[in-house]
């Protein structure tokens, strides 16, 4: 018996990659995150499989259903929005399933800061303006963030800034990331319900990124972006096709 930890990706039922598919369709067992979960995807659990929604479970409860499962003899789809490797609560499960001897498996999917910038039409990373993406959250009804990981701090490189499950606290944003390393004018972006049909995005500078939230109403389920690549204009080519660079054969 194993427990797939799988990415579901951002929504869109067809961003979850082939290999999660085909456990999500096999597995007698599926554990998902909640109400943003396509109902698309559960629709691809065999028939008599059994699902569980987590959203009102606590972590115990949680791992008494992988334990139950395992003692059945039964694979689990154990199904997290994104990719698993950020905001999923995947550490602790890992933990106690070592502590159990129960098997796992990390099947990585497609996060939301991917989806945001596919929704932008823009590159994280551009040459000569920004070439580091620095992924964070704030601290609301959720884990204290440690000592150094505050925004003041973390946005003083002026690098691309990308944050999650951010939008409502945007008033307190603002000030921390302009005391940082940012200007009023620097371009910013939220994207809400990232590859939804509901995909809402805002354009704006970090100057005005508080009102334009608070005029569309977006509150959940967004990633802000902020940074330079986002208005980037006139930047040299990478270098990585240029005809100066050696190239060699694969081998």
């Amino acid at each position: 018996m194993t427990v797939y930890f799988i990415g579901a990706g951002p929504g869109a039922a067809d961003l979850i990659t082939v290999r999660g598919q085909r456990l999500l369709s096999r597995c007698p067992v599926c554990l998902y995150a909640g109400s943003i979960m396509p109902e698309d995807l559960l629709a691809l659990c065999p028939s008599d499989a059994r699902i569980v929604d987590t959203g009102p479970l606590t972590l115990e409860e949680i791992v008494t259903e992988l334990a139950d499962a395992d003692a059945a003899g039964k694979d689990v789809a154990r199904l997290h929005s994104g990719d698993p490797s950020i905001y999923s609560a995947l550490a602790e499960q890992c933990r106690r399933l070592d502590a159990l001897g129960i098997g796992y498996e990390i099947v990585p999917g497609v996060p939301a800061f991917a989806a945001a910038a596919a929704a932008l039409g823009r590159e994280l990373t551009v040459p000569g303006v920004a070439q580091t993406v620095t992924l964070t959250r704030v601290a609301t009804l959720s884990t204290a963030m440690p000592p150094g990981e505050d925004l003041r701090t973390l946005s003083t490189s002026g690098a691309t800034l990308v944050l999650h499950l951010a939008a409502a606290q945007v008033d307190t944003i603002v000030p921390e990331l302009l005391a940082g390393g940012y200007r009023p004018e620097t371009p910013c972006a939220v994207v809400a319900f990232a590859s939804w049909p509901q995909q809402q995005v805002v354009r704006c500078t970090l100057g005005e990124l508080a009102e334009r939230t608070h005029e569309t109403g977006i509150s959940r389920t967004a990633v802000i972006v902020v940074g330079d690549v986002l208005g980037a204009e006139g930047f040299a080519d990478s270098y990585l096709y240029s005809s100066g660079r050696v190239r060699r054969g694969r081998h």
